[in-house]
């Protein structure tokens, strides 16, 4: 199934307190795990107990490599049995992962991208036992792996003209500091960034399900795939549909800059609507051009360091491009960088997300067809090791789609295709080998 499928049948994805009892290992009678109607509110706090630590023997080895001498290097090892989920639940695709203030794991998810063999429980009648149902879209764990909230779906959203605002292929999330959640999609029509309470209460949104009006437009998104939320301002890469970044005001969300390659005006070309899957791993378009004067034709993420400087994930590049505000808000935007990451990859290439250590050494950027994590100094931008390689197992990665980092180091990824899963890195120390 695509993300543009019909909804129906997987829009009720408010989950019950029945079911965080049973993710918490609470005994509940055969059947009791529902997923609740329409006219169920959210689940509104974390109401299980937390999880222990990570057992020892659930902690993996991870392939790593060391790419420059006499540099203390971060390692990792995968806590396999992270993160505890109802015995019925099923994730699909996990295209977002962030993490909050407290050091809770958020993640977006894609019911949709359930065949009905996996999600046998749902179809009608059910064509399978004891598993499974398709998870709600947002879900929110401990950083023990608690289910602690989950909800999404169509009904937490306004009717604009007749059009639902819920994403139809949901993509990107951010946990902002202000407690509240911003989701987006790059499926059809999915022109908007939602912003909602941490229990799902719709609160506003930039642009509308849709409406998209080019790269020089002020009011309208072009299926928008990340969103960073911090102090004045909210930032979207602009980047599926459109090839650009835009800049909110945090107050009213009015337009401050948007900006293409080099901090200059985008340029004109959009992509042709519908966003087709096969566009995202295709050489139809001649492969990265990591020298190219304009954003690729997915601009895959935004982020910010801890010194305000903005990263944006140039995926089919192969490139980051590093900008620099300067003065008040209404002041000039600067280029600092570009950050070429394995220039040569084709397909999926190799710049799909980034994140930081909690100290700001390194910069850790999740590269989805080599499957690896990069590890870069953040202040020269050298690569100076990677974790990962191809493959299903723990601390592997197929389709790796995005990566966040918590207060104590540790790493959490997702992925999208068949990968479908969110994992825990645990920091493991450094070595200075």
């Amino acid at each position: 199934m695509t993300g543009d499928d019909d909804m129906a049948g997987i829009a009720r994805h408010t989950i019950t307190k029945r079911m965080l009892a049973l993710a918490a290992g609470t005994a509940l009678p055969l059947g009791a795990l529902v997923l609740a109607g329409f006219d169920e509110e959210p689940a509104r706090a974390a109401t299980a107990p937390a999880l222990t630590q990570p057992r020892e023997e659930a902690l993996v080895g991870i392939v790593a490599e060391r790419l420059a001498e006499g540099v203390a290097l971060p390692t990792f090892k995968a806590d396999a049995a992270w993160p505890s989920l109802p015995d019925d639940m099923i994730l699909g695709q996990v295209p977002g992962v962030t993490v909050d203030a407290s050091d809770t794991v958020w993640i977006v998810q894609r019911p949709n991208s359930l065949d009905q063999h996996e999600a046998g429980l749902a179809q009608e009648p059910a064509s399978t036992l004891s598993c499974c149902r398709p998870a709600p879209h947002v879900m929110n764990f401990s950083a023990e792996g608690a289910l602690l909230r989950a909800w999404g779906g169509p009904e937490l959203a306004p009717d604009i003209a007749g059009e639902n605002q819920w994403p139809t292929n949901i993509h990107g999330i951010f946990a902002a500091a202000d407690g509240t959640i911003w989701v987006g999609g790059a499926g059809k029509g999915d022109h908007v960034v939602v912003n909602l309470t941490a229990d799902g209460k719709y609160l506003r949104q930039f642009g509308k399900r849709g409406a998209t009006t080019g790269n020089a437009s002020r009011d309208t998104l072009g299926n928008p795939s990340d969103i960073y939320a911090s102090g004045d301002s909210v930032l979207v890469s602009d980047g599926y549909i459109n090839k650009r970044v835009v800049q909110l005001d945090a107050d009213d969300l009015s337009l401050r800059r948007l900006w293409g390659a080099y901090g200059k005006a985008p340029g004109s070309g959009e992509r042709a609507q519908p966003f087709d899957q096969s566009q995202a791993s295709s050489n139809r378009d001649g492969g990265a051009d990591p020298a190219s004067g304009e954003f690729g034709d997915i601009v895959h993420c935004v982020e910010r360091d801890g010194e305000g400087l903005i990263y944006v994930c140039d995926r089919r590049n192969n490139r980051i491009q590093v900008f620099r505000e300067k003065g008040a808000k209404d002041g000039s935007l600067e280029f600092v960088r570009d950050i070429v990451i394995a220039p040569g990859t084709g397909g999926l290439r190799s710049a799909s997300d980034v994140a930081f250590s909690p100290d700001g050494r390194f910069l850790y950027v999740a590269d989805m067809a080599n499957a690896k994590i990069w590890i870069l100094l953040r202040e020269s931008a050298q690569v100076v090791g990677s974790i990962g390689r191809v493959g299903r197992y723990p601390g592997q990665f197929f389709w790796l789609h995005s990566v966040a980092t918590d207060s104590k180091g540790n790493l959490y990824t997702s992925e999208v295709g068949t990968g479908r899963r969110v994992q825990k890195l645990v920091f493991s120390g450094l070595d200075s080998r």
